[in-house]
């Protein structure tokens, strides 16, 4: 007689993470663990599966209020160490931006459009612990006479402060290169002239929404690792776009799916909130952001066990097609291709580098398993999945 096929509820699965008895295990891991059983054992044998990614975020920021004053005031223009923070919310709440730069950054005054201290500088600073120069100005009311504020504020200090990011988790992205005769300077970073380089960002198969493709586990109240402290996916990110070519296993070939997501920066640590000042484009925050994928069933024991070499993403030129709206690749490649150091571009071997951490992600995965295999983290059934597409 065949078993019946597995199917379990997040109820289940919370109940062996409370008594201690679930199985986590991280992405990497699962690889194995289904080439070597099938799907179906797996889904029997693990409960959940780990993911992790620390990346470049620049849709990111903070929502902060920084408190009341007397004579009290409605703020139109704030700065935190000369970084603006946009102040159109309500008297005291502002929202800082971690691509803004510092009006005074020295570094622009000798190379215009240079920046090296911005908005994802100071979320850092704040997570430091160090003080920084909060300034707010304002056109003054009857209820809110004050036109200026200036005083030096800690975390601490804030009375409440979130991380948001509007557009996090990108599932899967381009592999830039740059085949024009001049180096140009990217968020991808620095590619060189005549395809010299090749550029990517994802953790490959430790990618929390490669784990998920057709987001059947995350959406709306998905609990999540986020800068060091528990987060929750509020919406689908902006760009967010399920319509692109994916694989017989459902993995999307081509930039595909985000999150909006948020968390108490106050819980937060510098460990895994970097501000970040990329060559020429400017400044913007790395984060850490882990999700845990429930195993409800043998499709989501096979989605978690895909592999680097089961994923495939798109050679892009950024010298001169990204910029100009033109869609065309140049090769579509594999991340085991990616992470061995090398490509092939036109018939040329081009060196490789991420600008993810695949040590740190792998470091958010194990947090994780630690952390669910204590007990001490439990899965969130989400309110609503994201849009998938179909």
């Amino acid at each position: 007689m065949s078993k019946a096929k597995v199917q379990k509820s997040y109820e289940e699965i919370n109940a062996r993470i409370k008594a201690g008895e679930a199985v986590v295990v991280t992405a990497e891991e699962m690889v194995g663990i289904v080439r070597d059983r099938g799907p179906e054992q797996a889904a029997r044998e693990v409960d959940v599966v780990t993911t992790g990614t620390f990346a470049p975020m620049c849709s990111s920021g903070m929502f902060f209020n920084f408190g009341q004053m007397t004579p009290t005031i409605k703020a139109s223009h704030v700065w935190l160490n000369k970084v603006p923070a946009h102040a159109g919310l309500a008297a005291v709440d502002c929202y800082l931006g971690v691509t803004e730069p510092a009006e005074d950054d020295p570094l622009n005054k000798i190379y215009p459009g240079e920046f090296r201290y911005g908005g994802g500088h100071v979320i850092e600073d704040l997570l430091r612990g160090k003080k920084l120069l909060l300034e707010a100005k304002a056109y003054g009311t009857d209820c809110y006479a004050a036109k200026k504020m200036k005083k030096e504020v800690t975390l601490a200090d804030l009375p409440y402060a979130l991380l948001c990011n509007p557009r996090n988790g990108y599932q899967n992205y381009n592999c830039a290169v740059n085949l024009s005769e001049k180096a140009v300077y990217t968020y991808m970073g620095m590619l060189k002239p005549n395809c010299r380089n090749a550029n990517y960002c994802s953790a490959g198969e430790l990618s929390p929404l490669l784990n998920d493709p057709l987001y059947r586990t995350i959406g709306i109240g998905t609990r999540i690792f986020l800068g060091g402290a528990t987060g929750y996916v509020t919406w689908h990110g902006t760009q967010h776009n399920p319509h692109v070519p994916r694989t017989p296993g459902g993995a999307p070939r081509k930039p595909a799916g985000t999150i909006m997501v948020q968390g108490d920066l106050k819980k937060m640590s510098h460990d895994w909130v970097r501000g970040v000042s990329i060559l020429g484009y400017g400044n913007t925050l790395a984060v850490g952001l882990g999700i845990p994928i429930p195993i409800l069933d043998a499709e989501m024991a096979a989605y978690t066990g895909v592999s680097d070499e089961d994923l495939f993403t798109q050679v892009v030129d950024y010298g001169y097609d990204y910029t100009n709206g033109i869609a065309r690749n140049y090769g579509e490649v594999s991340y085991a291709q990616l992470k061995s150091g090398s490509i092939i571009v036109n018939g040329k071997e081009v060196p490789t580098a991420p600008l993810s951490s695949l040590p740190k992600a792998r470091q958010i995965a194990n947090i994780l398993k630690e952390q669910i295999s204590q007990g001490q983290f439990l899965l969130n059934r989400p309110a609503e999945t994201l849009p998938d597409g179909r």
